[in-house]
């Protein structure tokens, strides 16, 4: 049997979207976290107070960031085997090439502003809205989530509450190692920034499930199916008060699909009754894996 390509339509989307997402990350780390001192957690706010503490000129936070982001992936290949995902080795390589590249083609002295809450929030903003991408194609930039893949498999620890002392930790230290500034806005970051992944990971998987109250269900669920695309379950049901036979269709749209058929019902079927609610968490075909 002939072996199937991995370079298919849907692979090379995912992997253009991972590359759009570790740039946005790499964006609001080196042009936004670095120049402010922003020592948020992860290996970039490891490297900003490595860089502060070891003041070696060509050791610069871009430079450490890399270093230890390809010692996190070194040890992934190690102790992970097959275990370690291509894209999380994809991601954190290119995370670290682009950081170094841009210092290289911007070096940065100062702030690009001196509005330190607009640089906040393009310092959160930017990598959260990366890792939220990166994070919903079952990818990442390494560095700390290798670590975590390691803690997990040999050891018995609480990883989520383990990477999260050690990124308060690290946030923290910019209080003692920079100023009170710094260190709160570190702080601050920190808790904003895992409050918006999960906000950016639900958006992008948001969809519209509908069900449908009507008398004609021919015509609704020819619609989903041959227009829109999707499936359809339908049952029947019987109204409390009238006790009129109707029928229920239930479908799961994404959010042009439920305008259309929104446009739809009200031009062909104006007294079908609809409930519509919002679901970030959609198992089986055409939606997540389980």
């Amino acid at each position: 049997m002939p072996q199937q390509s991995w370079l298919t339509k849907k692979n090379i989307q995912e992997f253009l979207f991972m590359t759009f997402g570790i740039t946005l990350v790499s964006v609001g780390v080196y042009f936004f976290k670095f120049p402010n001192h922003f020592s948020m957690g992860g290996v970039s706010g490891l490297a900003i107070v490595l860089a502060q503490l070891i003041p070696v000129p060509w050791l610069t936070a871009s430079v450490y960031n890399g270093v230890i982001n390809i010692l996190f992936l070194l040890l992934g290949f190690l102790l992970l085997d097959k275990g370690f995902g291509f894209r999380t080795v994809y991601c954190s390589i290119l995370y670290s090439l682009e950081v170094q590249v841009f210092e290289w083609v911007f070096p940065m002295s100062a702030p690009l502003t001196d509005e330190l809450v607009l640089e906040l929030f393009f310092a959160v903003f930017l990598p959260a809205l990366g890792a939220g991408i990166l994070f919903n194609l079952d990818a990442s930039s390494g560095g700390t989530d290798i670590a975590a893949m390691i803690l997990k498999k040999f050891t018995g620890l609480d990883v989520g509450m383990a990477l999260l002392c050690s990124d308060v930790l690290i946030a923290a230290s910019a209080l003692v190692v920079f100023d009170i500034t710094a260190g709160l806005c570190s702080l601050l970051g920190l808790v904003l920034k895992s409050v918006l992944v999960d906000t950016v990971i639900e958006s992008l998987n948001r969809r519209k499930a509908f069900m449908v109250i009507t008398y004609r269900p021919e015509i609704v669920t020819k619609y989903i199916i041959e227009t829109l695309g999707r499936g359809a379950t339908v049952w029947s049901g019987q109204g409390a008060y009238t006790h009129e036979e109707h029928q229920v269709v239930l479908t799961v749209l994404a959010r042009h699909q439920a305008v259309l058929l929104r446009r739809y019902l009200k031009q062909n079927d104006p007294h079908a009754f609809m409930i519509v609610t919002n679901s970030s968490e959609i198992f089986g075909k055409g939606f997540l894996r389980a």
